[in-house]
């Protein structure tokens, strides 16, 4: 019998708030929340979109900013929620059946860029000795797993904008196997940086044009010119669903699914035609024993490329589901990166439970060599059993999700 997965908990802090109410109010307002960034000024691109009005040492305590880098701290955020909602008391639980599983693709870059600066100016006795323990990737996994006493396998999965789905997916197998009973699942980026945003805008990957800022990420617009960059963490509590049953915890939806495939095609473009993401959507559905054509909901990757859009626009359509409805959440919160795959998965799981699609900003000239149905302009209520959630990133990776109700 096949081993079926709950999601009895979501954290979430982005630039579309600090918490899972906040942002499903702002996701559903849709409207762009990018803006002008003062770290950002003289850069080729001067915005982006950022967690608002975050007071990390209030939030997480002055000794968690003194030795942790922002992706970490945001983390810490989502995760609290995210464990406070399923109900579990991290006190009383075998830390031993307790799993940490987080997506990152950039790790401490503002670290890195500090220190680096501090090497240039001071020489190697100006570096501090925190330098590592701040910067590495894995230590979002290893901070969580000592906040919570988790002694389980602690992983961070890397595969650029896939990493939060790709954490996701490893966590369903951990459950399935039996090595966890209770799984910490998400993703976490802050790499909104001068050095870093500059890399992506030489490439030609962020938006660059004449729009304002708020209107810049457009997702399958005809308008749409590069991504907008931002910053986040979200955070799912996963268990065995006979184990959250016995426990009367409330479940927010089941996943059902996930599908994994490569491009093996070109380091930053999709293969044509989305070949790979189309893949991994008809795996994740094959995984779950559901027929593509029953999924009602595709929150898409939707990073508001030109390449990407259209590649993504091409393998949805030919699921052939007749009552497809799809979003792309980016238009509201920009592209968090590693996070963007457990974002996105939280709001496919709210958009399940409130039964209910988030608009697609800023889609005001939908592009015609796009034929779906992406819903904008405001929510729309609907009815809905299984709903996609896709992530892609550099490097060929694409992973899809199924959650259903």
């Amino acid at each position: 019998m096949k081993t079926e997965i709950a999601v009895t908990g979501l954290g979430l802090i982005t630039p579309a708030g600090i918490g899972r109410a906040e942002n499903w109010e702002r996701v559903c307002d849709g409207r762009g929340l990018a803006a002008a960034d003062p770290e950002l000024a003289g850069g080729l691109v001067e915005f982006s979109c950022r967690v608002p009005s975050f007071n990390a040492a209030k939030t997480v305590g002055a000794r968690e900013v003194w030795r942790t880098d922002r992706f970490v701290q945001l983390a810490l955020v989502a995760a609290e929620e995210a464990v406070a909602d399923a109900g579990l008391d991290p006190g009383s639980w075998d830390g031993s059946r307790v799993g940490i599983v987080v997506g990152c693709a950039a790790g401490g870059v503002a670290t890195f860029e500090v220190q680096q600066k501090r090497f240039i100016d001071q020489g190697s006795k100006g570096v501090s000795a925190l330098f590592h323990p701040m910067a590495l990737v894995n230590m979002v996994s290893g901070r969580l797993a000592i906040q919570y006493g988790a002694t389980g396998p602690s992983l961070v999965t890397a595969t650029a904008c896939a990493s939060g789905a790709t954490a996701i997916a490893v966590a369903r197998d951990l459950l399935v196997s039996g090595a966890c009973d209770v799984v910490l699942a998400g993703g976490t980026e802050a790499a909104v940086t001068p050095t870093f945003v500059a890399g992506f805008a030489r490439m030609g990957a962020l938006y660059s044009g004449e729009l304002p800022p708020e209107q810049a990420s457009r997702p399958f617009d005809a308008r749409r010119g590069g991504f907008v960059i931002g910053e986040g963490a979200g955070i799912l509590v996963l268990e065995r669903l006979d184990d959250a049953r016995t426990r009367h915890a409330r479940v927010w939806a089941g996943l059902l699914g996930c599908g994994a495939s490569s491009d093996a095609h070109h380091t930053t473009s999709p293969r044509p035609g989305g070949l790979g993401i189309e893949s991994a959507m008809r795996l994740a559905c094959r995984d779950a024993g559901v027929e593509p054509e029953r999924v009602g909901h595709v929150n898409a990757h939707g990073t508001s490329t030109p390449l990407n859009d259209a590649a993504e626009a091409g393998a949805i359509a030919r699921l052939g589901s007749p009552e497809l409805a799809v979003t792309s959440t980016k238009g509201v919160t920009g592209h968090t990166l590693g996070a963007a795959g457990a974002v996105e998965a939280a709001y496919t799981v709210l958009s399940l439970a409130h039964q209910t699609i988030p608009p697609t900003a800023n889609l005001t000239q939908p592009d015609p060599d796009i034929q779906l149905d992406v819903v904008s302009g405001a929510p729309r209520k609907t009815e809905l059993t299984h709903a996609l959630s896709n992530s892609a990133g550099f490097g060929g990776h694409n992973v899809s999700l199924l959650f259903g109700v």
